[in-house]
């Protein structure tokens, strides 16, 4: 049950209106804020204010300051001021947080054996919910065991 409701959590389109998986990690006016960088390129504060008029300067300039320390934005100084840029797309930004995700559920500890039930209850939330999501899970799966399979046979590790 915990585990059934930590993925749903992930899952596009569930919690925030538009957050999918962001949702997980970042609050509502972070992710906007991210949005708008994404939008744009890079700003400060000030350029940003306009994005958010009813959202105090010193409550975007704190939202900025903590994305920088989460490490999802990079900061350069111009002036007195800071000037924020996305470090990731958002597709990758959401692949970083559902990586994070999973390796958390699928503790390095876990064998084989013990992951079954974490691995189960994915399998059955992407198939209650797609038949192409399912495809499309066996298809990475493929993919990784190509790769796994090529890296073995050239004497290298995945690491």
């Amino acid at each position: 049950m915990i585990l059934k409701r930590f993925i749903a959590r992930l899952a596009p389109g569930r919690g925030e209106r538009g957050t999918g998986i962001l949702g997980s990690c970042f609050g509502a006016l972070e992710i906007r804020v991210l949005e708008a960088l994404w939008g744009r390129g890079d700003a400060s504060v000030r350029s940003l204010r306009d994005d958010f008029p009813e959202t105090a300067y010193t409550t975007l300039m704190t939202t900025l300051d903590r994305l920088y320390k989460k490490g999802v934005l990079d900061r350069r100084k111009e002036g007195r001021a800071y000037v924020y840029r996305q470090r990731y797309a958002r597709a990758e930004l959401e692949r970083w947080v559902a990586r994070d995700a999973f390796d958390a559920l699928l503790d390095a500890r876990m064998s084989g054996a013990s992951a079954g039930p974490v691995l189960s209850s994915l399998v059955d939330a992407v198939s209650g919910g797609d038949a192409l999501l399912l495809d499309e899970l066996e298809r990475i799966v493929r993919e990784k065991r190509a790769e796994a399979e090529r890296t073995r046979s050239c004497g290298g590790s995945d690491e």
